[in-house]
């Protein structure tokens, strides 16, 4: 080596490097001058770019409704449903998974989130957990069983953490979903429903927690509550299996039984405290006119369905 002189070889970082060539990879044309525009004009770009997102999502509704009916099988199966994936796309689904108990009050154990990394990856970057294949793999197999619903979560499609607990969620025989920002992935053959939004180039070229986990975002709150409104736990468009933990939560109950029954504050009070603060019991009780015994009764009998307490009471 020449005196004071650096070699290639002693330049280079000895770690695999990776060319990913997924669309959010691109250079998006339209923000080429970013860095020298105002910041009204940034801002503009940005949002003429998010523009995109909902029509991307709306291509792919066939490929989520498939999804939601796997997920509603496998839970009215006794089985659960998985989210696996990396940065931005792991936190994504971890919200995801962690919204819904307190929206729907639904049983905890129903949507597992898995981010690579674990916990500590929710508030910063763990150094290669999205390229560890094994470590993916490894979580599927302790975790994933027979009949669940495994989502894998990877703006690129190509996440080997979350590739490795797809290919090990369906040797265990889980339904296996692909949710991606690239049309192209390779690994869209083989997972059960392959999602692949087309968001097109980011406005910062590369970064997926712009067009493309808003897509994600879009697209997990639209299945996720899809699948709760299947599962019965919305009457009309009213969350009816909530809890009520505090005073707002509380006088949302009142306003739900007002506007589902068209009864008066007073009454549906008295109901609901009748009920035992079950808002399900008191809304099949006033709408059906039924005594609450016999409204809770029939919900037992209906597994816990409104429309079908109230047709058994109809009946």
């Amino acid at each position: 080596m020449t005196a004071g002189r650096v070699e290639p070889d002693e330049m280079a970082d000895p770690r695999p490097v990776v060319r990913v060539g997924a669309p959010t990879e691109r250079r998006n044309p339209h923000s080429v001058d970013l860095d020298l525009m105002s910041t009204r004009d940034v801002l503009t770009v940005i949002n003429e770019a998010d523009r995109r997102v909902p029509a991307a999502v709306a291509a792919v509704l066939d490929e989520i409704a498939e999804t939601v009916d796997l997920a509603v099988a496998a839970l009215r199966g006794g089985h659960r449903v998985h989210y696996f994936g990396a940065g931005t796309s792991g936190r994504l689904g971890v919200l995801d998974a962690a919204e819904l108990a307190p929206t729907f009050n639904s049983p905890r154990h129903w949507f597992c989130a898995h981010l690579a990394g674990g916990p500590e990856a929710m508030w910063r970057a763990v150094e290669d957990a999205e390229d560890d294949e094994r470590g993916g793999s490894a979580e599927a197999v302790e975790c994933v069983r027979p009949g669940d619903l495994v989502v894998g979560l990877a703006a690129s499609g190509r996440t080997p953490y979350v590739l490795g607990a797809l290919d090990a969620s369906r040797a265990q025989g889980a339904s296996t979903v692909l949710l991606c920002a690239n049309p192209e992935a390779e690994a869209a053959s083989s997972v059960d429903v392959f999602i692949g939004v087309d968001t097109g180039p980011e406005v910062v070229t590369g970064s997926t927690r712009m067009k493309a986990g808003t897509a994600q975002k879009l697209v997990l709150n639209t299945f996720s509550t899809a699948v709760m409104v299947r599962l019965g736990r919305v009457y009309s468009n009213l969350m009816i299996d909530m809890v009520a933990t505090n005073a707002k939560l509380r006088g949302r109950m009142i306003s739900i039984l007002m506007e589902a029954t068209g009864c008066a504050e007073e009454i549906c009070r008295a109901a609901l405290h009748e009920a035992d603060g079950d808002l399900k019991t008191a809304l099949v009780a006033l709408v059906s006119g039924a005594e609450v015994s016999a409204a809770r009764a029939a919900l037992a009998r209906s597994s816990d369905q409104v429309r079908g307490a109230l047709a058994l009471l109809a009946s």
